[in-house]
C-alpha cells in the first residue's frame, strides 16, 4: 500500500513538472508574439521542360567604354510568352512573360526579355552567366539552355578556371507580397556538376527572426518553400562534394536576403 502510494505521487509529480514545463514554453512563444515556424520544402513538378529551347551568343560582346552589348540567339523558346501554368502554380509571376537571366560574378540577376543585353561593367573580370527562364523565374536547364562567358572590361583582369563544378544562385530574389509570399521558389544554375545521393550535393539553409531551417538537395530541381512568416529571409545555397566538404569555387557559398510583406492596402 505504501509503495503504491509513493509510486502514484511519483507519477503525479512527473505530470505537473511535464505540464508546467510546456505551460512555460507555450507562455514564452506567445510573450515573444510569435508562433511556432513549420516550414515545408517540396520539388516544384508540372513546368514545361523546353527541351529544345537553346540559347546562344552571335559574336563576342562589344564595348564602348566601360559598356558591353551582349548579342544572343534564342531558339525554340519565346522571349515575352507566358509561360503555361503561370498564374495557377503559385509562384510570384512575371507580367512581361519569359526571359534571360544575367548574372554578373554571381550577383542578383537582372531580367530582359528582349535578345539584346547591354550592360555596364567595373574595370577587371567578370564572369556572366546567361539562361532562358520562364515567366515565373524558374531556369530552362539543358545543354543548350545557357550561356557561360568571361569578359575583360578596360583590358584588365585575368579569366578565371571555369572547367570545375559551379553553384550560381537564382531565386528567391527581391522583395514579394500578398500571395507571393505564400510559396518561395529556390532555384540555382549548376556548371559542370549534377546533383545525386553519393556526389554532388546543394546545402539551402533558409533562415530569420528565430528559426532556422536546412535542406540538402540531391536533384537539380527548383524547391518551393511554404509556411515563411513575413519578415526578412535568408537564403544560403552551398555545392558540397560527395565527403561534405565545400565546393572550392569563388562563388560558393552564396547568401541573398529578401523580404515578405502584406499586400499594399487598396
Amino acid at each position: 500500500m505504501k509503495k503504491s502510494f509513493i509510486l502514484l505521487m511519483t507519477v503525479l509529480a512527473s505530470s505537473w513538472l511535464m505540464w508546467s514545463c510546456n505551460t512555460a514554453q507555450d507562455q514564452a512563444q506567445e510573450e515573444e508574439g510569435g508562433e511556432q515556424i513549420a516550414l515545408k520544402v517540396s520539388p516544384l513538378t508540372g513546368s514545361p521542360e523546353f527541351a529544345d529551347a537553346a540559347l546562344s551568343l552571335e559574336g563576342e560582346p562589344t564595348m564602348d567604354g566601360n559598356k558591353a552589348t551582349f548579342n544572343f540567339k534564342v531558339e525554340n523558346y519565346t522571349l515575352g510568352e507566358q509561360t503555361p501554368g503561370a498564374g495557377t502554380n503559385g509562384l510570384a509571376n512575371s507580367a512581361k512573360g519569359q526571359h534571360i537571366h544575367f548574372i554578373v560574378d554571381n550577383g542578383p540577376y537582372s531580367a530582359h526579355y528582349e535578345p539584346v543585353v547591354e550592360k555596364e561593367f567595373e574595370p577587371g573580370n567578370h564572369v556572366i552567366l546567361a539562361f532562358l527562364s520562364r515567366s515565373y523565374h524558374e531556369s530552362v536547364k539543358n545543354p543548350n539552355s545557357y550561356v557561360l562567358t568571361q569578359l575583360q572590361a578596360g583590358g584588365q583582369g585575368e579569366a578565371l578556371d571555369l572547367s570545375g563544378p559551379h553553384l550560381f544562385y537564382s531565386r528567391p530574389k527581391g522583395t514579394y507580397k500578398g500571395d507571393d509570399t505564400k510559396k518561395l521558389m529556390i532555384d540555382f544554375f549548376l556548371i559542370n556538376c549534377d546533383l545525386s545521393e553519393t556526389g554532388f550535393k546543394v546545402k539551402a539553409t533558409i533562415s530569420g527572426d528565430g528559426y532556422q531551417h536546412e535542406e540538402t538537395f540531391t536533384k537539380w530541381q527548383p524547391y518551393v518553400v511554404e509556411g515563411l512568416p513575413l519578415g526578412e529571409v535568408k537564403v544560403r545555397l552551398e555545392l558540397i562534394d560527395a565527403e561534405g566538404n565545400t565546393v572550392d569555387s569563388p562563388f560558393n557559398p552564396v547568401e541573398r536576403s529578401v523580404s515578405l510583406a502584406a499586400a499594399d492596402a487598396s
